[in-house]
């Protein structure tokens, strides 16, 4: 029998066209039905592949095909539902120099045309790089355009020799730039597809459909009827014939007609025979708003993942469980698959958040704020289509100029960060991010620290709460991004004039001094006022406050407003209000669009100056962000990444993981140029004194347990020994003090400011970076800025002007600047380090000291442990 194939490669993958197909290596068992794949291929297709007839498959060839060591041989199936619609597979080559294989394929000819090609080809790729396979060669007839295309488009360099009618192609499978570009763009266009079905449905299907409003699946299907859905909506009860007036239909397969989208509403039980159902009528994607699944515990969480496996392997996404719904308020489509009573108009932005009852609250406040949304989804416990699945439809989505997003946690943080960054320099993003995003590692500061930072290195305007996203959001959504940080304030009351001024100051903004109209003010004055200030290069953008003392006719004042704005067509300047009191567009300042809704030029008011400030803050740092170059992730020299896999290959042989020892922490960190400095580990007071006279004068002693080396009072360090009587004496005391005979003596390293920088595994965000400077009272604030990695160039210079007291590194009347060039470079090293090995768990350098003229590692430490699941850095699939 041959060997139990890796179960790491089985995934869940998109087609081109959205639909979800599974992958896994090829078995024994799969013979019979091997057969059968072949033996409905067309005789065209059979030809292209085998390069004759061949209508049937040998005993020898179907037992060789199905029995194989992947390693050398490897076979891969794409199934749907119980049938195989796709076969790859390479075999090694005899030949010298490195490694190769030749690598082939075939579709079902009823498949073809879905991107499988591509999908086997990225995943035989990944499993031969695990196996040390350098090389791909595939033999393919000329005609075969189609296969030739597969390989170029796969982003690989392809050498061509051509020999009769038959074209010799062999290209290196190692990941490059441009493979990986590759990659990215066609996970991005399937991912955003499949969203696409999802939310631009012909047909729906309401199985549990009821006529009691009252019910779920009563709710849903009357919010789809009135919500004039421009397809046909199909209620699926089985005791009944019609529902509201509509008829029903016992099963989705009795429904005569084509169904995209099926909204289920049934108990978890009879979800199993729903999604036969599906499977057989073709559907593309499920909403599923039926509760009871992980949010009851570990019962519940089981049959969700039954629920998942079963929906990817039917071919279908899925929305929820628990969810409130799906919405798209385009005209051509105007869905309305929500628990929602109530449904802002159109706009253009997209709303993502998974609780539904908060979901629910969302959508109403969007609605009395006047905000329109282009498209909802509520995901509920996010079982499959997640805000990443989102965030790569909105990108491309034309009617979507803003995005927003309510997210408790994420599925694949890396993909997030990759995903957000290049969204957000188009599109805004605006975020809450909720409680429950934080993990139970770290105190709650220091993860609000890490999702403020990590949000802001990827773009995301961060926000605390539902009433500050939409705040940002009305201004993203509807005015134009301030080009600096001048602020103009016109108003009529003096003292709401200075508390704009004062909330804005205190964001970092530049506030030139407050004109005052006075309570008398005229919608003249505002008009003159608001056109001076448009037309003032001195300022970017402007706050006006209207708030009179007595209650007068308003719609004068809004109109002057307004007429100022337009007065000045090439003022590229945001303008916020406090109109009265009302908060979002109010109808009197909004500008409408075609079929009456909210359109770009409206103007947001906010209830005090105080919110208006604080949404033009984060406004204006993020598009100070946006302007910002695209930096790229440089890797230093004098790497050996080669040396370091291996040296880390052996530590975890057995499986397991631990701290590594100082003397292995260096060995380690060696390859990637990082050195600690130069120490000798010592049991002896003679070993004392030979390593400080191989060191040279001075040197410090060092108790090694962890305990010493933490204490603030350095109890366990002895400094500045310049003499053998000192280091004897020095080690007989740490010695005694410790109750531990090993001890370093270490090279004393030029005197500079403590800094530290780790990074360790965030349960939301993956790998994370920190760098701060030492010392208890700045642990004790928690000065500590993170970033995500891999660190590009820019980041890791950020990173260590990031921290509050890091203007001590640039230098002051007492202290000269430090080299903040080296410790930006060691960042960028340890980026690279833990990049390229998975396995390295947490890492930590403690102190680091800066000085003018080096930054220097006084000790480190390192945990290695299983290698975590990296699913973004192979073959795209699910997550």
């Amino acid at each position: 029998m041959p060997p139990p194939p890796p179960q790491h490669w089985l995934a869940d993958v998109l087609a081109s066209d959205g639909g979800v197909v599974r992958l896994r290596a090829i078995t024994p068992d799969d013979a019979e039905r091997l057969q059968q794949f072949h033996a409905a291929l067309s005789d065209r297709t059979r030809y292209l592949r085998y390069f004759g007839p061949y209508p049937r498959i040998s005993p020898k060839d179907l037992y060789r095909s199905t029995h194989v060591d992947h390693r050398d041989r490897v076979g891969l199936v794409l199934e749907l539902g119980e049938s195989i619609i796709a076969v790859g597979r390479y075999e090694l080559l005899d030949r010298p120099g490195p490694r190769a294989a030749e690598v082939a394929f075939v579709v079902a000819d009823e498949h073809q045309g879905r991107g499988l090609g591509s999908v086997l080809l990225e995943h035989l790729a990944g499993a031969a790089a695990e196996n040390d396979i350098a090389h791909f060669v595939a033999e393919v007839l000329a005609e075969n355009t189609v296969m030739v295309t597969v390989f170029r488009d796969a982003g690989y360099q392809v050498e061509r020799s051509r020999d009769g009618s038959v074209l010799h192609l062999e290209f290196a499978i190692d990941p490059t730039e441009a493979l990986l570009s590759v990659r990215d763009s066609r996970e991005r266009a399937s991912e955003a597809r499949s969203v696409g079905n999802l939310l631009r449905p012909g047909s729906v299907a309401v199985i549990g459909a009821t006529p009691a409003p009252g019910r779920v699946g009563g709710t849903v299907l009357a919010n789809l009827l009135s919500g004039v859905f421009q397809g046909p909506v199909y209620p699926v009860n089985p005791n009944r014939k019609s529902v509201r007036g509509v008829r029903a239909y016992a099963t989705v397969r009795d429904i005569p007609d084509e169904v995209d989208l099926a909204v289920v509403a049934v108990p978890p039980g009879a979800i199993a025979s729903v999604l036969d159902d599906c499977l057989a009528k073709g559907v593309k994607g499920l909403v599923v708003l039926t509760a009871g699944f992980s949010e009851t515990g570990a019962g519940g969480a089981a049959r969700e993942r039954e629920l998942i496996t079963a929906a990817r392997g039917h071919g279908m996404r899925v929305v929820g469980p628990s969810a409130l719904g799906i919405a798209n308020t385009d005209p051509e489509v105007a869905l309305n698959a929500t628990l929602a009573s109530v449904l802002p108009g159109r706009g253009r932005i997209g709303f993502f958040c998974q609780s539904g009852p908060l979901g629910a609250a969302i959508l109403g406040e969007a609605a009395a704020r006047n905000l329109g949304l282009s498209t909802f989804v509520s995901a509920g416990n996010r079982a499959d289509v997640s805000g990443n699945d989102l965030l790569q439809y909105w990108d491309t989505a034309p009617d979507t100029d803003v995005v927003l997003l309510y997210l408790e946690s994420f599925g694949n943080p890396r993909k997030f960060s990759r995903i957000a960054r290049r969204v957000a320099r188009t599109k805004p993003i605006v975020a809450v991010s909720s409680g429950r995003m934080a993990g139970n590692a770290t105190p709650g500061d220091m993860d609000r620290t890490i999702v403020r930072d990590l949000f802001a290195q990827a773009g995301i305007v961060q926000v605390d709460s539902i009433s500050e996203l939409f705040d940002c959001a009305a201004l993203l959504a509807y005015q134009p991004l301030p080009g600096g940080s001048r602020l103009g304030v016109i108003g009529n009351s003096a003292a709401l004039n200075w508390l704009a001024m004062d909330a804005a100051r205190g964001e970092g903004l530049r506030v030139h001094e407050p004109v005052n109209l006075g309570p008398q003010a005229t919608p003249g004055a505002y008009f003159d006022a608001v056109l001076a200030a448009l037309r003032d290069p001195e300022i970017d953008a402007l706050i006006v406050v209207f708030a009179p003392p007595v209650p007068v006719a308003v719609a004068g004042f809004a109109d002057a407003i307004r007429s100022a704005t337009a007065a000045v067509p090439a003022a590229d300047k945001p303008i916020l209000t406090t109109f009265v009191a009302e908060q979002g567009i109010p109808n009197l300042l909004a500008v409408r669009g075609p079929g009456g809704g909210t359109a770009r030029g409206s103007i947001p008011s906010y209830p005090d100056p105080e919110r208006a400030a604080r949404a033009l803050a984060k406004v204006w740092r993020y598009a100070e962000w946006r302007t910002k170059p695209i930096s790229a992730v440089v890797r230093p020299e004098g790497i050996d990444a080669e040396r370091a896999r291996g040296l880390v290959a052996d530590w975890t042989r057995d499986g397991g993981g631990r701290w590594l020892s100082d003397l292995e922490t260096v060995e380690l960190l060696s390859c990637y140029g990082i050195r600690v400095v130069e120490f000798r580990e010592v049991r002896t007071a003679d070993e004392a004194v030979a390593a400080a006279e191989e060191l040279g004068y001075p040197v410090a002693a060092k108790a090694t347990g962890q305990l010493w080396r933490s204490r603030p009072d350095l109890g366990g360090v002895r400094l500045d020994l310049w003499r053998p009587s000192a280091v004897r004496q020095a080690y007989t005391d740490l010695v005694e003090i410790s109750g531990d005979q090993v001890l370093h003596i270490q090279r004393m390293a030029t005197k500079g400011v403590g800094c530290v920088l780790r990074v360790q595994d965030d349960p939301s965000f993956g790998s994370v970076i920190e760098f701060g400077l030492s010392g208890m009272i700045i642990e004790l604030l928690g000065d500590r800025a993170y970033r995500a990695l891999p660190l590009t160039a820019d980041e890791a210079v950020a990173l260590i002007d990031a921290p509050r007291a890091a203007p001590l590194l640039s230098g002051t009347a007492v202290s000269p600047r430090v080299d903040k060039a080296a410790l930006a470079e060691l960042a960028q090293r340890i980026s690279a380090l833990v990049d390229d090995i998975p396995e390295l768990r947490e890492v930590s350098f403690d102190p680091v000291l800066a000085s003018p003229a080096s930054a220097e590692i006084l000790y480190a430490r390192a945990r290695i442990g299983p290698e975590p699941s990296r699913f973004d850095t192979g073959p795209r699939r699910l997550g």
